[in-house]
Formats: C-alpha cells, sequence, structure tokens
C-alpha cells in the first residue's frame, strides 16, 4: 500500500526550484556591479537598495506563510494558486530590475521599488513551493527522494544563472582603476574621468542591452519552470491532513511552531552553517581576484564549485539514507574545514584554488539538501504532539526561509563593513594587505568557526534514524 512517486513527477516537482535559484544567484553575483558600473549609482544608495531589499525579502517570507494559512483549498490546491499568478509579474519586475530608465532624478526609489515588488513575488512562488514537499505525498522516503530531485535541479539553477548571467554580460566588467597609493590623487582623478568618458561612449549601450538580452532569457526560464511545476505535479490534500484535523489560528499556530524543540535547535544549527558558506559565497570573487591574484579565473572557479554540488547530490542522498541524516550533516558540512584552512594557509596557487573549489561544492552540496530533508521530519513530529493543529507547512518553511535569508543579510553587512574599515578601493587593480588578510577571514576562519559552532548545536537536534521511525509508525496509526 505503499504510496510511490513517478520519476516524472519528481522530475517535475524539481524543475520548480530553479527560478528561484536562478534569478537569486544572477541577482546576487551581478546586482551590485549593474548599479554601480552600468546604472552608475552612487555606492551609497546601491548599497541602500541592496540592505533595504535584502532586508524586505526576509520580512516577506512570514508574511507570506500568514496569508497562505489563511488560504482556502480550490480545485488547483491550496498552493499552485501562489505560484501560478505569481510568476507573470515576478518576470515583468525582474525585468525592470536590470532596465535603465531614462530619468534624471528618481532612478534610486526605480530600483529599490522594483527590487522589494520583485523580492516579494517571487517569495510568493518559493515559500509555497517549498511547502509543497508535504503535499506531494505522505511517504518520508518520497518526500525526501523528491528532495534530492529538487536540490539538484536548483543547485543547476544556480550553475545555469552564473552561466547566463556571466557569458552574456561577461564583458561590461569595466577595467579596473590604479589605487591613488601608486599614482598622484590628481593622475587618478583624470584616469577615472577619462575611463568614464571611454566606458560611457564606447561601450555603456550595449552594456546595458546585455543585460536586458540576460534578464529576457532568464524570465524565459522562469515561466517555462512554472509550467512543468504547475501541470507536472499534482497537490494532495490527504498527504498532510490526519483524521483530527481541527483549525488552529495563524498565531496559535505561529506560537506552537516557535515553541516546537526540534525545530528551533535544527534552524539554529543551519542559521550558523548558512552563514559560513553566504560569507564564503559573498567574499570568494574578491578573494580569487586580489588576495590570490586569478582575476581571470573567477568564472571557471566558480562553475567548478557549482558543478561539484551538482554531481554530488545523489551521493549525500544515497549517503542520508544509508546512514541518517545527522551523520550526513556531520561529514558534509566538516569536510570543507581543511580545505578551507588549506587556501588561506598555502601559497597563491591555481591548482589547489581548484582543489578547495571542487571540494567546497561537496559541502554546498551537503548544505543545498539537508535542511529541506530534515525539515518535513520536524514537521511529522510536531503533527504527533500536536495532532489538532494543522496548516502549519507554510509557517514551518516560510520562518526557515527568512532565517537563511536573515543569515544573507548579516553576511552582506559585515563583509561590507570589513572590507570598508579594512581600505577597500572600488574597481582597483590591487588592494591594501590589510584588506587582503581581511579576505582571508572573511573566506577561511570566520566561515570554520561558524560551521564548529553549527555543529556543535546540531548535537542537541533530536530526531535521529529511530525517532524518524518511530515519528512514521505513529503518524500511520494517526491517519
Amino acid at each position: 500500500n505503499r504510496e510511490r512517486l513517478s520519476v516524472c513527477s519528481k522530475v517535475c516537482y524539481a524543475v520548480g526550484g530553479a527560478p528561484y535559484q536562478i534569478t537569486g544567484c544572477a541577482l546576487g553575483f551581478f546586482l551590485q556591479i549593474y548599479l554601480l558600473d552600468v546604472a552608475q549609482l552612487d555606492p551609497f544608495y546601491a548599497s541602500i537598495i541592496l540592505f533595504v531589499g535584502r532586508a524586505w525579502d526576509a520580512v516577506t517570507d512570514p508574511m507570506v506563510g500568514f496569508f497562505i494559512s489563511k488560504t482556502s483549498w480550490t480545485r488547483f490546491g491550496r498552493l499552485m494558486p501562489w505560484i501560478i499568478f505569481s510568476t507573470p509579474f515576478a518576470v515583468i519586475s525582474y525585468f525592470l530590475i536590470w532596465f535603465v530608465p531614462d530619468i534624471s532624478s528618481g532612478q534610486v526609489m526605480w530600483y529599490l521599488v522594483f527590487y522589494c515588488i520583485f523580492q516579494t513575488l517571487v517569495t510568493c512562488f518559493h515559500v509555497p513551493y517549498s511547502a509543497l514537499t508535504m503535499f506531494i505525498s505522505r511517504e518520508q522516503s518520497e518526500r525526501d527522494s523528491a528532495t534530492a530531485y529538487r536540490m539538484t535541479v536548483e543547485v543547476l539553477g544556480t550553475v545555469l544563472g552564473t552561466a547566463i548571467q556571466g557569458q552574456i554580460v561577461g564583458k561590461a566588467v569595466a577595467p579596473c582603476i590604479e589605487s591613488p597609493l601608486f599614482i598622484g590623487k590628481t593622475n587618478s582623478s583624470v584616469a577615472m574621468e577619462e575611463l568614464n568618458m571611454t566606458h560611457d561612449t564606447g561601450s555603456l549601450t550595449d552594456t546595458r542591452n546585455a543585460y536586458m538580452i540576460a534578464a529576457g532569457v532568464i524570465g524565459g526560464l522562469y515561466i517555462l519552470c512554472a509550467v512543468i511545476l504547475s501541470v507536472g505535479v499534482r497537490e494532495k490534500r490527504e498527504s498532510s491532513e490526519l483524521r483530527s484535523d481541527e483549525p488552529v489560528s495563524f498565531f496559535q499556530g505561529l506560537k506552537l511552531v516557535m515553541n516546537h524543540g526540534a525545530y528551533i535547535k535544527l534552524i539554529a544549527g543551519f542559521l550558523f552553517t548558512s552563514l559560513a558558506f553566504m560569507l564564503l559565497e559573498g567574499n570568494f570573487a574578491l578573494f580569487c581576484t586580489y588576495t590570490l591574484g586569478f582575476r581571470n579565473e573567477f568564472q571557471n572557479i566558480l562553475l567548478a564549485i557549482m558543478l561539484s554540488a551538482t554531481l554530488t547530490i545523489p551521493f549525500w542522498q544515497w549517503f542520508l539514507t544509508r546512514f541518517g541524516k545527522k551523520a550526513a550533516v556531520y561529514v558534509g558540512i566538516s569536510s570543507a574545514i581543511p580545505f578551507l584552512i588549506m587556501v588561506a594557509v598555502l601559497d597563491s596557487n591555481l591548482i589547489v584554488t581548484y582543489i578547495v573549489a571542487v571540494a567546497a561544492g561537496i559541502s554546498v552540496a551537503a548544505a543545498f539538501l539537508l535542511p529541506w530533508s530534515m525539515l518535513p521530519d520536524v514537521i511529522d513530529d510536531f503533527k504527533l504532539q500536536h495532532p489538532d493543529s494543522h496548516g502549519h507547512e507554510a509557517i514551518f518553511f516560510s520562518f526557515y526561509v527568512f532565517f537563511t535569508k536573515f543569515t544573507s543579510g548579516v553576511s552582506l553587512g559585515i563583509s561590507t563593513l570589513s572590507l570598508d574599515f579594512a581600505g577597500y578601493q572600488t574597481r582597483g587593480c590591487s588592494q591594501p594587505e590589510e584588506v587582503n588578510f581581511t579576505l582571508k577571514m572573511l573566506v577561511s576562519a570566520v566561515p570554520v568557526g561558524l560551521i564548529l559552532l553549527g555543529l556543535l548545536l546540531f548535537k542537541l537536534y533530536p530526531i535521529d534514524e529511530e525517532k524518524r521511525r518511530k515519528n512514521k509508525k505513529a503518524l500511520q496509526d494517526l491517519r
């Protein structure tokens, strides 16, 4: 009587995870460069747009989770209508982020408004999509298998986002500027002015067009993935509900969720490990360019990380099935530690850097897969403790996404403040020694410390393999 999902259903479900990763990767790696060098905004206003956009993005997750919990079931389901109706508006707002309006004033508000609108609409897609895990099957093993498919496609989405945006706008990066430490300030100002004039007259229009072409390609992929998801996946109401279900208000449910010990311990552990990998991700380009001196190899090194992560997702799915999810956490996430130490201690070496990139990708795969594989176990444990409460799946997923985005904002703030304090030179050909030391800390020492702290917190996580089996049997009895 075991309920099995077809491979086609798992693939269609997995494809739905690509839009969030493709757009997020493109924005994460290229939006700051675009605002400064293409839209030519003042760095202060660019930082406001980035920080406010990230903060608003985090706030929208619990808001959308609240509205989803109040949504009634339709013939399409309760979650699928959110995915379908948000898609076209999200694509339009995403395209407008990469458009330079022909207005002398108000550009800051243009980018701030459309960036926040897009973050809201992509949240309306991603939160219900994440909660959909609980409505495709009632079998833990089937949900875990579908999650592995999803993580493979999502990591592949980061590769696509990097490759599409990087290849189309790869020539849009402005030449570096010699540091005033090595040439006179007057000459530096003249060089800056001449460089900006050449950039404006020669390639700025082509650069703007390249960004819009990339936005169009990514928007088309967003729509295609949403169509495949909505056509190939059926949302099953009976997969999540128990016989004794009674409706409970959102705020009562939120209180119950936040008092659930297993959920808080899982969130705390992944909060620190996620922050470690986000610090590494956010500063790896600068580290390769300035500290290691591989300015022309950054895209290839980043591609090595993403391809390694994509190819090792199936391995981690097998590992957690064979040895358990907690063991996969300890082995998978800690495997990056010796390589992070190696890249900071050893002299600049391209081969060593590629080895570190592949090893980091293996850990990134584990960090991608395990939270989404372990959250359904926490929800099942919650249902056993609160059998009369239902409809809170979106709260679990939305607040997990909220905390991960919060760590993203924290990592961005830490990096920006640290590099600014160290004397970072914008678009400089070289950086002071203090900046290189700071970058080593941000991609090595600090992530290692955060990973170790997160692994210590995972010792408190109570759901091991034996507990999972008991919960599965108890849920079958309740249904």
